[in-house]
């Protein structure tokens, strides 16, 4: 719909900061009590770079747009009282340094391109992104209990010229049942045994961090030798987190079992209700005779559906360990529209896996039960539903109400910004370095 460069956007190309050379630290925007680094702008400007994007000094322009809309909604917050909780922070960074990992190719290769451990960068952009979330929580004060009504949806796109509305392409809605193996407690005995070896290994005295870096196997702390940041009960599994707040500082837990394999954990701190551990884990990898028991599993619900005994949204509920889509009745949500929670998707944005096995389908049947790679690289069956499919067509109020609607919404939220933002750059200093005065996306701030 209607896109332009507005306050309500936040586009962060990147964050935190990384090993600059100081010279470039100079001001480049003062916005009340806050200051803007040059190294700020350069940094963000160097990740954009390494995701693949050309060379554009222009974009630099934007990112100080960006920033200079942070400061000023941030400084409002500390008005307002407006707060995030250390464990929120930790949350965000966490789902942050996975995205950038999976973009980078890997963990080693982030920190390569990083020039420091990702430990080190989680402490070095802790301050931005804490700030980057009272800015956004400001943001959503501002906006809350802000709605559009029907009539408001359809003036918005009655004011769209014709030839000026989107055209949409192929969209369906789809659901998924997956089944992972289960091993048997002879099984897990192999990966149960080898855990208990290289801990028995640490109790004789060998060094729990380089153990750490050589045998565990999971792939957020095994570099840091096993250790993770600060954390409270609800950052772990339930399993996990029952071992790590029954230790005394400096114990070593026997080896137990969570979702993702075997562990033992040694706690290094304590400090109220939240503890810094380290950990060495053995995922537990599927065996032939587990993937064989998923797939008669997958068949024979596939079996009861097919045969009207069973709805699949039922099926899902019981036997789906997806656990982001089993309580959808199996359904993936538009992962590019989360805030909608729509079940149209853009056939470009599914899964290879996922678009083969409906590729021939017709709306309402199913697949039958394939082999596939899930996000932690073990391998499950899952079956298929397709539930429609939307031909490729020009936008209409009756076929894309949802879309419509999301897009009068930010129309009306944008506004409402915009009027804040102006009252408050009116009362508040700003100053924009030199370099950056012929920047047009800036005027407003000028």
């Amino acid at each position: 719909m209607k896109k332009s460069l507005s306050v309500l956007v936040f586009i962060f190309l990147a964050f935190g900061y990384s090993a600059i050379a100081q010279e470039i630290d100079k001001v480049v925007s003062v916005v009340g009590n806050n200051i803007i680094l040059k190294s700020e702008v350069e940094d963000q400007y160097s990740q954009y770079l390494a995701q693949g994007n050309p060379d554009d000094s222009s974009v630099k322009c934007v990112i100080l747009h960006q920033l200079l809309t942070q400061k000023l909604l941030a400084q409002q917050a500390v008005i307002d009282s407006i707060e995030v909780t250390e464990d929120e922070v930790d949350d965000n960074i966490n789902r942050r340094l996975r995205y950038m990992s999976n973009q980078a190719g890997g963990q080693e290769r982030l920190e390569q391109f990083l020039g420091m451990s990702l430990l080190q960068y989680r402490e070095k952009m802790r301050a931005t992104v804490r700030e980057m979330m009272v800015a956004n929580r400001m943001q959503q004060k501002i906006t809350e209990g802000i709605d559009v009504t029907p009539n408001e949806v359809r003036t918005y796109f009655e004011s769209i010229p014709t030839d000026s509305l989107p055209n949409f392409g192929t969209e369906v809605e789809v659901g998924e049942i997956v089944f992972q193996p289960k091993l048997t407690d002879e099984e897990k005995k192999p990966f149960y045994d080898r855990a208990e070896s290289i801990r028995q290994e640490v109790l004789g005295g060998k060094d729990f961090g380089t153990m750490a870096r050589i045998y565990s196997q999971d792939p957020g702390s095994a570099s840091e030798g096993g250790e993770m940041p600060f954390a409270d009960r609800s950052t772990f599994v339930k399993e996990f987190s029952a071992v790590a707040f029954r230790l005394k500082a400096g114990e070593i837990s026997k080896v137990f079992e969570t979702e993702f394999g075997y562990h033992f954990l040694q706690v290094i701190e304590r400090r109220g209700e939240q503890v810094k551990v380290r950990h060495i884990l053995i995922s537990m990898v599927p065996t032939p005779a587990s993937l064989d028991r998923a797939q008669n599993l997958a068949d024979s619900v596939y079996n009861e559906i097919t045969a009207g005994n069973l709805d699949f949204y039922t099926a899902a509920a019981i036997y789906s360990d997806n656990k982001e889509t089993k309580y959808n009745g199996g359904m993936i949500l538009n992962a590019e529209n989360v805030n909608t929670r729509t079940t149209y998707i853009p056939v470009e944005q599914l899964d290879a896996g996922i678009f083969t096995a409906i590729d021939t389908l017709e709306p309402g049947e199913y697949s039958r039960a394939s082999k596939f790679t899930g996000p932690d690289g073990k391998d499950a069956y899952r079956l298929v539903y397709l539930k429609s499919r939307t031909a490729p067509h020009q936008a209409s109020l009756q076929q894309d109400y949802a879309k419509i609607k999301e897009a009068a919404l930010d129309e009306k939220m944008n506004g409402i910004v915009a009027d804040w933002f102006e009252e408050r750059r009116k009362s508040s200093y700003i100053r924009i370095d030199e370099d950056y005065q012929s920047c047009d996306v800036l005027d407003v701030w000028k």
